[in-house]
């Protein structure tokens, strides 16, 4: 009799698995220090079980890149097609991402800052999708100067400041110190209102 295949709960509990392994180890070491036997001892199984859905370390690189700039994606969408004013959405948009870079600090790391280890075809989609985030956000930039609630000269020096700025929190902030991700992430939407010039500012 044929064993059963393993049923997709366990295979995405399995994948979930690696990727926070995978996470774990190229936090620690950075992605080319990093062997695959470290990220299947951090993910307490064989390196072979490793191979039954990564062939590479690359290939687990660009799983946890892919669904960590898909929540940014999703996140910077619903901020921009959400209800409210130019500045409310803004706000909105610079608070999620601030507390989910605060928040996951660990994967906001591997994802944002070891982009250069993913193979050529893998970098260009990966690139493409940080396009488009930074092309909503500087859209919701420009349609808030037109209606006359930001005074920017360039919507998408703007854009590009208030990523960078809130991808940098994964790089300090630590939970304990002296603010925690609410307040970080509270004032951070009070500081992009001020970067884009908020008329109510």
């Amino acid at each position: 009799m044929a064993p059963r295949p393993p049923s997709p709960e366990r295979t995405g509990a399995t994948r979930a698995r690696l990727m926070a392994a995978g996470v774990a180890a190229f936090g620690a070491k950075g992605f080319h220090a990093t062997s695959t036997r470290d990220i299947a001892a951090a993910a307490g199984m064989s390196p072979a079980a490793l191979y039954i859905h990564h062939r590479t370390k690359e290939e687990l690189l660009h799983a946890i890149s892919s669904h960590g700039h898909a929540l940014i994606a999703d996140l910077v969408t619903a901020a921009v097609q959400g209800p409210g004013t130019h500045a409310e959405r803004l706000g909105r948009l610079v608070h999620n991402f601030v507390r989910h870079h605060a928040e996951a600090g660990d994967a906001a790391r591997v994802v944002n800052f070891e982009l250069r280890a993913l193979s050529p075809e893998h970098h260009r989609e990966i690139v493409a999708v940080r396009r488009r985030i930074e092309a909503d956000v500087t859209a919701l930039v420009e349609a808030g100067a037109e209606a006359g609630e930001f005074d920017v000269a360039d919507a998408r020096l703007c854009a590009t400041a208030l990523l960078s700025l809130g991808i940098d929190v994964s790089r300090w902030f630590t939970p304990g110190r002296a603010w925690d991700a609410e307040q970080v992430a509270e004032q951070y939407a009070g500081f992009a209102l001020r970067i884009v010039g908020h008329r109510g500012a």
